[in-house]
């Protein structure tokens, strides 16, 4: 695939597709399905099989979830269950470890901007992206949890519910949180150009390492962050990894138009879809980077069997084992390997680039996404048979952009 000046990249002909990996699955009650193998969640065999399955369906990328806090079934604060999984490992260092193993797909651990730096991000991913050799991205998360910020005694928030995500003072919580991360994000991405391509000399004859004039101040002034760089990890293989986040509602979709270079969202059905892709390219014209390719991702769990009843009775069953039905921000699927590809299908006609699925049981549901799923996407002519490029932005048709700070 060639690197593309679109800011609608890829309605062509292939779609792009991730998967999001949490543990042993996003149903609450996945770890104890047979093929789960809760016991070696904390073991590098598990991660590395499990994103090699998904190297095997030549996905784009993977993204593998990360928080501050454990796992827990209130959106704000912990739970006392002790029948749900809890606990994991840090997602870049997961990336870190598997990236060696692999040799095509991208490896996009998340990232909680709000209670970390700028700084030691910008490193960790540069490195993640020459361990890979160009396959690193992120994935750029906020929290408002109080059970979080406590962890770090910098600064507290306000209890609130799912039922106060409308009110006022949540919301210009919530303004002020993605604000800081738009911040961070862009302290990152100068900290990455802050060393030049060819800087590093490295020659032993004339003793010269590096060429000093290359490397850069970023003198980062925000309202959130002061970051005087240069970093002290060269530029890496890419220039600029990819940078992603999940957007729900209108400020997030924000931050995904002017910062990131692949947005998730949740639509629900093709309309919502068409709303939200509408919504996402105004904000990213209004920000000056219409012409900058921007994806666009439709997220959906996906239960995948070879027969509809028996998808739906496995999600009946893992529901009465968790106490409650399963639900999602995202749209829950269940159902085909060829049903699933008919909705994205359909739904790519609304603007989105491709889609990430989250598999409800990870042993069972990603498997049938990289050995069912993708060659009846292939027989339809819309997926890829190969891997076209060695990197991630080479992947998702994205050139490697030229650095800020390199004067001609």
């Amino acid at each position: 695939m060639s690197a593309s000046a679109s800011p609608h990249p890829s309605p062509s002909p292939s779609l792009h597709l991730a998967v999001a990996l949490d543990g042993t699955g996003w149903h609450p009650a996945a770890w104890r399905e047979p093929e789960a193998r809760p016991g070696e969640l904390l073991t590098a065999a598990y991660w590395a099989d499990t994103i090699t399955e998904a190297e095997r369906g030549l996905l784009d990328f993977v993204t593998i979830e990360d928080a501050l806090g454990l796992q827990s079934s209130r959106f704000t604060e912990p739970d006392d269950r002790t029948d749900q999984e809890r606990g994991r490992l840090d997602a870049v260092l997961i990336a870190a470890r598997v990236a060696p193993l692999t040799r095509h797909i991208g490896l996009v651990p998340t990232v909680v901007a709000t209670h970390t730096e700028p700084f030691h991000l910008s490193k960790a991913i540069a490195t993640l992206d020459y361990v890979s050799t160009g396959r690193a991205g992120l994935r750029i998360q906020v929290s408002a949890r109080q059970h979080e910020a406590a962890h770090f005694g910098r600064r507290t928030f306000p209890r609130f519910g799912v039922g106060e995500l409308d009110t006022p003072a949540v919301q210009a919580l919530t303004a002020e949180l993605f604000e800081e991360a738009g911040d961070y994000v862009e302290a990152v991405r100068r900290l990455w150009d802050s060393w030049e391509d060819g800087a590093e000399i490295r020659d032993a004859a004339t003793g010269r390492f590096i060429d000093r004039e290359k490397l850069h101040y970023t003198d980062f002034e925000g309202r959130y962050f002061s970051v005087k760089g240069p970093s002290i990890t060269p530029r890496p293989p890419q220039g600029q990894p990819v940078v992603s986040a999940l957007a729900h509602r209108s400020v997030p979709f924000q931050l995904v138009a002017r910062s990131a270079d692949i947005g998730y969202v949740t639509p629900h059905d093709a309309g919502r879809a068409r709303a939200v892709v509408d919504e996402i390219r105004a904000e990213q014209a209004a920000a000056g980077r219409a012409a900058e390719p921007l994806h666009i991702f439709g997220d959906l769990v996906v239960f995948l069997d070879d027969d509809p009843a028996t998808a739906r009775a496995r999600r009946d069953r893992l529901d009465g084992l968790a106490g409650h039905p399963y639900t999602s921000d995202a749209k829950i699927f269940t159902g085909t390997p060829a049903q699933l590809a008919d909705l994205l299908l359909e739904w790519r006609q609304a603007g989105l680039s491709g889609f990430r699925l989250r598999p409800a049981v990870t042993g069972h549901d990603l498997p049938a996404i990289s050995r069912r799923l993708v060659p009846e996407l292939q027989r339809r002519g819309a997926f890829r048979t190969a891997y076209e490029a060695d990197t991630l932005r080479g992947l998702l048709g994205l050139a490697r952009p030229a650095n800020r700070y390199a004067t001609v």
